[in-house]
């Protein structure tokens, strides 16, 4: 006889917690009791069959296995509070967010006093991916809660990787965004000289991808956003990278590495903040390099 599918929940229904969640919400034979402080997000995965949460502590009450998708670890810090006050003991909190490694395993420690277990689980890609559930999800489990938590994590993404314990996945995570975003400064930089020397962006970045320079911020980042300069509104913007970059020079620093390349693209995503482009996808720093560059 097939085992009863656990009931879940889902908290935080934003950019890449709505698609998700609506993943979950087809995928699984079992309610998905989600929550989220904007009315409006909340009724869309109603819609989509979900059941409704009056709050984080209704989830935690009627959930076995509770997704959370937060901007970060403040917020997730804060989450879970409730959680190690309203959930039944041996409930799994599955965190998609990414937050600092220190962060991860302070939240694991807290809530397994209270009997709870928990898995840092974020998610890298981009929204299309979170909405076609092909995201890339790097996980920092014990091995048997990985075992159980995998089949669940394969709703939302098509590349689950089991990273090793508590902060792992956020370790893998970590160092993904900020070899991206290292990427895609020395992109702007290059696209900004190669025009001035009379080769178009288009031009240099279809030969470069022929090279050995050829990357996936190349083709997605480069192609797709920075030639045509379609930067999507609610994409991810440069106060974030800022967030994630400190997590990562956080833990450089705790490891005893000095983090030089993250703190120099550290300062260029600042500096982009600082002119108004903030609010933009962070490939827009290339506006930056143009306009700090005469």
């Amino acid at each position: 006889m097939a085992e009863t599918p656990p009931v879940l929940g889902f908290i935080g229904l934003g950019v890449m917690g709505g698609p998700m969640s609506r993943n979950v919400v087809g995928k699984h034979g079992a309610p998905v009791h989600a929550f989220d402080m904007n009315p409006a997000a909340l009724d869309e995965i109603v819609a989509e069959g979900a059941e409704r949460a009056a709050s984080v502590a209704a989830v935690a009450a009627a959930a076995e296995v509770i997704f959370l998708s937060l901007p970060g670890g403040k917020q997730v810090a804060a989450v879970c509070d409730e959680m190690a006050a309203h959930a039944r003991p041996g409930t799994t909190i599955v965190d998609l967010s990414t937050t600092s490694v220190a962060d991860a395993r302070s939240v694991a420690a807290k809530l397994a006093n209270n009997g709870l277990r928990f898995a840092d689980a974020p998610v890298a890609r981009t929204r299309q991916a979170a909405q076609e559930g092909t995201l890339s999800i790097m996980v920092g489990a014990p091995d048997a809660l990985y075992g159980e938590i995998e089949p669940l994590l394969r709703y939302m993404g098509s590349d689950v990787t089991h990273c090793g314990d508590v902060g792992c996945g956020q370790v893998v995570k970590l160092i993904n965004n900020t070899l991206l975003f290292e990427h895609v400064a020395a992109l702007a930089e290059m696209m900004v000289v190669a025009e001035r020397a009379g080769v178009a962006p288009q031009t240099l970045l279809e030969a470069v991808s022929k090279g050995s320079g050829d990357s996936f911020a190349l083709r997605n980042h480069g192609m797709k956003a920075m030639v045509p300069r379609a930067f999507p509104e609610k994409a991810f913007p440069m106060p974030y990278v800022l967030k994630d970059l400190g997590y990562a020079i956080e833990l450089a620093e705790q490891t005893g590495v000095t983090p030089r390349l993250p703190c120099l693209a550290a300062e260029y995503y600042r500096a982009a903040v600082d002119q108004g482009l903030g609010d933009k996808y962070f490939p827009a720093v290339v506006e930056l390099i143009e306009k700090c560059n005469g």
